[in-house]
């Protein structure tokens, strides 16, 4: 018995999410496996809604092996001496952390994605919040290993609540000498919100299970019949945790925007560029903000998107709340929409919208043609119309815009793959490029042809060597910096030709 050390659990948990509970069925389950189990709760100040830690200490020898003997279990943490340590909350990973319970040689930290904001992160004047990344990249540099998950959005997906979500994932985590089953059967034994609590319970189980799932299950997983929660499963333990939160609304949006099948071509576009992120020392970093521009891109801005956001259910109650100040008085809304040719040949086939858009490019029409409307948005009528026209969202992928806007996504994640490998730095600043291309009409077609611009005169002449590795990034950022300042391309054509300047001047020193 005295090579053998008790295991070391640490739970931070805030008022309300049912920290006690939890370990109540922790050192229920261990005690029917006949494991000695000792807890105490140590109440914190109300930071939020207050901060409890609970701490377990569990002896791996059951009492019929013990004989006469008996360990002796601490009732407090010590530093550097916890085995186990999970949050409920991405910040209270880090206090955890900065209490000095978490080190890299020993502990085993599981904690949600979530937040829960702080009362300074409330009234500061601006935006007060904790940068996430650096809480990310502070909790996974102090830890040994780490399972991150979205922890709150499993207990509302689950219908349950966080705490049977957090034992799912000890559960999983497969560090404690307790079987799934012997905890599950400790929320039955409890005898409350039993259904509800093994949801949760489950989903938590699930998330830490696929984490470490070998590569051929994950493979096999993927293979399977794709549904929303898989999808975002699957970020879990498929992207860096720094890269999973804008991933996962990322998901999300595409599913909204087109349907699953697109959410997953999503994915495997992000996963084609995990070794490149590796690859600059900060995993997740280049990975997030291509997480962030791709989700835009891909749910670029036609008149399908259009029509979705005219009658989607939260405009209306944001308009009525917000905008009008009225609660059951009827109101109505009065949409002004000008379409142009372009807009209106984006849902018809290549081969039918080519000849429309040329022959409206000979006669003057591209730019100056537009069709005026204007639609009652709560009427019946005018809520049809809109419906009918975002029905049509099954024939974006055989439309023209489509092809096209695919075509462009893939040649600018090959431009990040190929900066990637010659500098981080640049490879980040060519994913924020990807700002310039936005909205639709006029707006779209300045910003693409400003992206094209830095692409032939910046971009390209980087990655051939024409412009030092030192100064690449740099002047890429200096260049949509000045198309981002002023859309109409002055500023930007002036950048590019003293980026120019400057590289015609170093060749001819050379």
């Amino acid at each position: 018995m005295s090579a053998t050390r008790p295991i070391t659990l640490l739970i931070a948990a805030l008022g309300g999410e049912g920290g006690g509970v939890l370990t109540d069925w922790i050192v229920s389950a261990a005690e029917d496996a006949g494991y000695p189990v000792q807890s105490t709760s140590i109440p914190g100040v109300a930071q939020r809604t207050g901060a409890t830690t609970y701490y377990i200490e569990i002896f791996p020898v059951r009492m019929s092996e013990l004989g006469s003997k008996r360990p002796v279990l601490a009732l407090t943490p010590g530093v550097g001496d916890i085995d186990i340590a999970v949050a409920s909350e991405l910040l209270e990973a880090g206090r955890v952390v900065a209490s000095g319970f978490v080190t890299p040689e020993r502990t085993y930290l599981i904690g949600s994605l979530s937040r829960f904001y702080a009362m300074d992160e409330k009234i500061a004047m601006g935006d007060g919040r904790f940068d996430q990344d650096k809480l990310i990249k502070i909790v996974t540099g102090h830890s040994r290993e780490t399972l991150l998950i979205d922890m709150d959005a499993l207990a509302k997906e689950s219908g349950s609540i966080i705490n049977a979500v957090m034992l799912g994932a000890i559960a999983g985590s497969q560090r404690l000498p307790l079987a799934a089953e012997q905890l599950e059967a400790a929320i039955r034994a409890d005898g409350k919100s039993i259904e509800g609590n093994l949801r949760g319970f489950r989903a938590g189980l699930d998330a830490a299970r696929a984490k470490m799932q070998p590569a051929k299950q994950l493979e096999k997983k993927r293979n399977a019949p794709t549904t929303p929660e898989l999808l975002e499963h699957e970020v879990s333990y498929s992207l860096p945790a720094l890269t999973q939160p804008t991933a996962i609304e990322g998901v999300r949006r595409l599913i909204a925007y087109q349907g699953v099948a697109y959410a997953r071509l999503y994915l495997d576009r992000l996963r084609a560029l995990v070794d490149a992120d590796a690859a600059g020392g900060t995993p997740g970093r280049l990975l997030k903000e291509v997480a962030r521009q791709l989700a835009v891109r891909m749910s670029y801005e036609d008149v399908v998107r259009v029509a979705q956001a005219k009658i989607a259910p939260s405009r209306m109650r944001r308009i009525a709340r917000e905008e009008l100040r009225v609660k059951d008085e009827p109101f109505s809304v009065h949409d002004f929409l000008k379409p142009g040719i372009e807009e209106l040949s984006q849902l018809l086939p290549p081969f039918l919208a080519r000849p429309i858009l040329a022959v409206s490019e000979r006669r003057g029409w591209l730019g100056r043609v537009y069709f005026g409307m204007e639609i009652n948005s709560t009427s019946i009528g005018g809520y049809l119309r809109f419906l009918m026209l975002a029905k049509l969202r099954w024939l974006r992928p055989h439309g023209h815009r489509f092809k096209q806007e695919q075509a462009q996504i893939e040649s600018w994640l090959s431009l990040i793959a190929e900066a990637a490998r010659h500098s981080p730095e640049l490879a980040l600043e060519v994913a924020e490029c990807a700002r310039l291309i936005k909205g639709y009409g006029d707006t779209y077609a300045r910003g693409l042809a400003n992206y094209r611009s830095i692409e032939a005169r910046a971009i390209r002449p980087a990655l051939a060597g024409q412009i030092p590795l030192g100064r690449a990034a740099d002047a890429v950022a200096s260049a949509r910096t000045a198309a981002l300042v002023d859309p109409e391309g002055e500023s930007l054509a002036k950048c590019l030709s003293e980026i120019e300047g400057q590289a015609s001047f170093r060749i001819a020193a050379e």
